[in-house]
Parts: structure tokens; C-alpha cells; sequence
């Protein structure tokens, strides 16, 4: 079974090649590549019936789809689609997936978990950084450490669950700096501090374009304001900077009280910013 999302079948791009029922049908079928390519098409195009919902859950139990290296690619791509739908009827299941023996089934089932929004999962998820950074460590032969903890740390900090703080302070000196940015944008949303937001402000002079590009996208998360003429001038591609400072305008937006709707001066200042990446 391909990793990969569906390009590798001939009907990705065109909606009307599945109905509702054919996708559902494929779903609960025997046909791995039907089955996975359904999942995909029941979240890419926002199927939100009962019927889906009840299928994908159930495809979260999939034994028979399975790669030769042991992972889940239906279950893979059932979390990611239950995450795209808005159900909640999805949090339990999709809590019990955090246990799977396959990395990228817990590191789907994590990403949807943020998406949902849910704070029941936020026992779940401290209970996958327990050990710190003496079991957050690479594994050999592996192109990933023993959990998704960037996108762990990052949903603990949406969910605004200051009960993991001590858990996520730690990895602000893990070795892989990714994961470090991933520590100081959950800690800047849980503590408002503005220590760890300036931490990813000097991100944005690195040497590395990857790292950058991380950088941008976790001050764009996180709207935080002082960043903004440093977002502008890292060197950068300017559609990330443009997604970043539009960040910053919807937090700045989200922000203002309904007395001062009228376009403030910081808005200005954003737009401006974005005025001259265009």
C-alpha cells in the first residue's frame, strides 16, 4: 500500500466520480485501494452524514489494510478524514487511536484531535510527552522520534491546557530544533509570555530556510504582534510571510472588543505589511 494520498488513483480531482454511497460502499468493502481512496474523498469533500461518520469510525478498527512494514494506511487516512468532518461523535475513537501500534495512525489521530478542538483529549495527549526528553529521542532506523510530539505539544497549546505546562516546558531544549519551536509557540499561548515568543522572532534569522519557514508558521499561530516587521524582512518565500502577518491581522482582529471595529492603526500597519509582499 502506497503512503502517499490518492494520487496514485485515477479519480482524485474529480468529485463527481464517487457518490456519497459508492464512497461509503468502497469503504466498508474489501478493495484496499477503494477503501483507502474513499476515506480520503469522504474528508476531502467535507461528507458530513451520519453514515460517514459512523464508517470512518469504524475503519479505525481496521486489522486487514495493512503495509508490509505493519502500519495502517485505512486508519491513517479515516483519523485524518474524521478530522476534516467537525463530528464529535469521533473524540473517543480517535483517542483510542493514540495507542495504535502505527506512528502516523497516533500523529493523524493527534492532528484531528486539534482540529475537533475537544479538551477531553487533553489527559490523553499528556500522557504521550510523560518521560520528557529522556524518551523523546530518535529512533534508530526511524525517520521520526517514539511520538508525533511537535503536533502533540502544538495541540496542548491551542487547547489552551496550562495543566501540561510542565510536560512542554522540557522540550524547549530538546535537540531538534523543530521540536523547540514547536515548545516555545505552546508555551507563548499557555503563558502569554513573551520570552517564548521572541525565541521564535530570532528563529527567523537562522541559517536554515527550513527552520524559517517553521519560525513563520508558529508566530502566524500564535498573532504575536511584535513580530511583525521581523516576519516581513526574513528572508523567506513572501507567500509564507503573507500567511504569517495575515496571522497576526486575525489575532489582532479576534482580539479587538466590538466597540473598536473600526480599522485600528495596528491593522493598518499589518496590511500595509502585506500590501508590500504583493
Amino acid at each position: 500500500m502506497l503512503e502517499s494520498s490518492p494520487e496514485n488513483y485515477t479519480e482524485v480531482d474529480n468529485p463527481e466520480c464517487l457518490t456519497v454511497e459508492q464512497a461509503i460502499a468502497n469503504l466498508k468493502g474489501e478493495d484496499q485501494g477503494l477503501q483507502y481512496y474513499a476515506a480520503w474523498w469522504l474528508g476531502r469533500f467535507r461528507i458530513r452524514e451520519p453514515e460517514v461518520i459512523e464508517a470512518l469510525i469504524a475503519a479505525l478498527d481496521d486489522e486487514a489494510n495493512r503495509t508490509e512494514l505493519g502500519g495502517y494506511p485505512l486508519r491513517r487516512n479515516a483519523a485524518r478524514a474524521l478530522g476534516k468532518l467537525g463530528d464529535f461523535r469521533s473524540v473517543p475513537a480517535l483517542i483510542a487511536c493514540l495507542d495504535c501500534s502505527d506512528f502516523y495512525v497516533r500523529e493523524a489521530a493527534v492532528q484531528s484531535l486539534g482540529s475537533l478542538g475537544d479538551r477531553t483529549c487533553i489527559p490523553e495527549l499528556m500522557k504521550l510527552l510523560e518521560g520528557g526528553l529522556t524518551v523523546a529521542q530518535p529512533i534508530p532506523g526511524s525517520p521520526h522520534l517514539a511520538q508525533p510530539y511537535n503536533l502533540i505539544i502544538e495541540v496542548l497549546g491551542s487547547l489552551g491546557a496550562s495543566e501540561a505546562i510542565d510536560l512542554i516546558e522540557p522540550f524547549l531544549e530538546h535537540s531538534v530544533e523543530l521540536l523547540t519551536y514547536s515548545a516555545a509557540r505552546a508555551m507563548y499561548q499557555l503563558t502569554q509570555n513573551s520570552i517564548y515568543a521572541e525565541r521564535l522572532v530570532q528563529a527567523l534569522t537562522g541559517e536554515k530556510l527550513l527552520l524559517r519557514r517553521a519560525a513563520l508558521s508558529d508566530l502566524g499561530a500564535i498573532g504575536y504582534l511584535p513580530a511583525a516587521k521581523a516576519i516581513a524582512q526574513t528572508s523567506a518565500e513572501n507567500n509564507l510571510k503573507l500567511i504569517a502577518l495575515k496571522g497576526l491581522l486575525e489575532h489582532h482582529v479576534k482580539d479587538c472588543s466590538p466597540e473598536s471595529w473600526s480599522v485600528s492603526d495596528t491593522a493598518i500597519y499589518l496590511m500595509n505589511l502585506m500590501d508590500n509582499l504583493l
